[in-house]
């Protein structure tokens, strides 16, 4: 079970690899003569700026409500996302601008020891995503998963550069920018991830509605109180890493006061005590007859 502070160690330790990875691509890129791995190098720098937002996003979030913001800072997180992702798309049209420019420019294929470096950068990258994901999805973190997804791109375009290098070497002449091609594609699979990770993050920022399916297992565990008739309605948002609530539920109306309100509190105990990362509940009691 990983907690927010395991995803504020993994954004840093992402910070530290993109940064040793950028100066490597870029070297390796010019020394070589591949401007696809130049272009991995840039979109590298650019997953620097990603991580570091996503980890100052991370601390941010984690700091509990105060007078200035009494339902917590969760929203730090989803704003993070934002940015994150529309640091995909800008990648990605720098990466084809210039991948257009030397497609149109006549230039010698890449050295062959550029295919190791790419091979060990894959490996990485892709090891990068995978854990970095897992704990997003744990965390049910959008920023995690984002910038996550951006390694998973950096590993995208370093396997279309592999790819369009060695068909660059085994083809020959006229296959030259056969590297650059490569990096070219691999800005449609960064734009398809940028776009896909945006709109959550816009939703949590917007307060839209949860899944139906979390607002049934909510609707679940609130039924299951003894004492609650039913659940009349439920409003639900998600902020940051957890979720903020209103709910109304529904008991015998001959209930005291008193009784009404053990039952309220014990709704509210029942939700922030299950699996679910709920943040705050507001419960709202609500009489099954007319008065």
């Amino acid at each position: 079970m990983f907690s927010i502070q395991d995803g504020v160690r993994i954004s840093g330790g992402a910070i530290a690899i993109n940064f040793i990875l950028a100066i490597v691509k870029i070297t390796t890129g010019i020394v070589g003569g591949s401007y696809a791995l130049i272009a991995d190098g840039i979109e590298s720098t650019s997953d620097i700026f990603s991580s570091l937002i996503v980890w100052s996003g991370l601390r941010l979030a984690a700091k509990p409500p105060d007078s200035d913001h009494p339902f917590g800072h969760g929203k730090a997180e989803s704003i993070s996302g934002l940015i994150v992702a529309s640091f995909l798309v800008i990648s990605a049209l720098i990466i084809s601008i210039q991948s257009i420019r030397e497609i149109r420019t006549p230039h010698q294929s890449p050295a062959w020891y550029t295919l190791m470096i790419l091979g060990g950068i894959i490996i990485t990258k892709e090891l990068l995503f995978r854990r970095m994901f897992s704990v997003g999805e744990t965390l049910r973190s959008g920023s995690l998963k984002s910038d996550a997804w951006h390694h998973r791109s950096d590993a995208l375009t370093s396997l279309a550069a592999f790819i369009g290098i060695s068909v660059a070497l085994i083809g020959g002449h006229g296959y030259e920018a056969a590297d650059d091609w490569a990096a070219l594609l691999a800005c449609l699979v960064i734009l398809y991830n940028a776009f896909r990770l945006f709109r959550p993050a816009l939703d949590e920022v917007m307060d839209a509605a949860v899944p139906i399916e979390v607002e049934n297992q909510i609707r679940h565990i609130a039924s299951a109180v003894e004492g609650v008739s039913e659940i009349e309605k439920s409003r639900i948002r998600k902020s940051g890493l957890g979720y903020l609530m209103d709910i109304h539920v529904v008991v015998n109306g001959d209930l005291s006061v008193r009784e009404g309100h053990r039952i309220g509190h014990a709704v509210k105990s029942a939700l922030i005590n299950s699996e679910l990362s709920i943040n705050d509940v507001i419960v709202h009691i609500e009489p099954d007859v007319k008065i």
